[in-house]
């Protein structure tokens, strides 16, 4: 059984229809990209997952539950972890108080601290400024604090939404290779990126969007061969 199915899902903004009879799943331990051009969709739908868009009609069904109607601040509690495009850390707060907004559902002390440790092993840089304002990191270090938050939560799903966006190509590596091991540690993915060819190489199945509906989808490895695909997002 799926671990998140999205059924005939279908979101307007006014009378604009920006998703159009959406349906998708992905399977636990899987890693499943979204690809796309700008405006075709991708985050919409992440934000329609996670309840800060309503739907207009379809589902949205995670673990047995749909979502659609559950309020978005509960959604967290239930093991989903969105990691928003732009990151959105607290600039204000510090980079160790980050992390524990990340984990306000989960009531154990010793299991927080626990995930902490976690968390500081798989992102060192973030142990080493852990007193500093999250404002004044770098761009690549306030994705991996996006992240770090991301799984404070202890997730049984992560949903991230361009998280290589305007990080230079050695950071791109590095977020993709924690992106690996997040999924080898158990945690299933929903990936929204717009460099394609990362996706597709680190994802098992992939859809890709065109103007709110899904125009392909398969396993990543052949559609990193598709000829379409190669031609209008893999720059070949």
């Amino acid at each position: 059984m799926a671990m998140l199915e999205i059924k005939n899902l279908q979101v307007f903004y006014g009378v604009i229809q920006a998703i159009k009879d959406v349906s998708f799943q992905v399977n636990e331990g899987e890693v499943i990209a979204l690809i796309g051009a700008n405006g075709a969709g991708k985050t919409t739908i992440l934000h329609t997952i996670t309840g800060l868009i309503p739907a207009k009609t379809g589902e949205v069904i995670f673990e047995g539950q749909d979502l659609l109607k559950i309020p978005a601040h509960q959604i967290v509690s239930l093991g989903m972890a969105h990691v928003p495009e732009g990151r959105h850390v607290f600039s204000q707060l510090t980079v160790y108080e980050n992390l524990l907004m990340g984990a306000y559902t989960r009531k154990d002390k010793a299991e927080i601290e626990d995930t902490l440790e976690n968390v500081y092993k798989r992102f060192p840089r973030l142990k080493e400024r852990k007193n500093q304002y999250a404002g004044t990191l770098s761009g690549g270090e306030q994705q991996m604090l996006a992240m770090g938050r991301a799984l404070m939560s202890k997730p049984r799903i992560v949903l991230m939404d361009e998280p290589s966006m305007g990080l230079s190509p050695i950071l791109v590596e590095e977020i993709f290779d924690i992106i690996k091991s997040i999924s080898n540690n158990g945690t299933t993915v929903l990936l929204v990126e717009q460099n394609a060819k990362k996706a597709l190489e680190i994802a098992n199945r992939a859809y890709v969007l065109e103007t709110g509906k899904i125009v392909l989808d398969g396993d990543a490895k052949q559609l990193m061969n598709d000829e379409s695909v190669k031609k209008a997002y893999l720059g070949e």
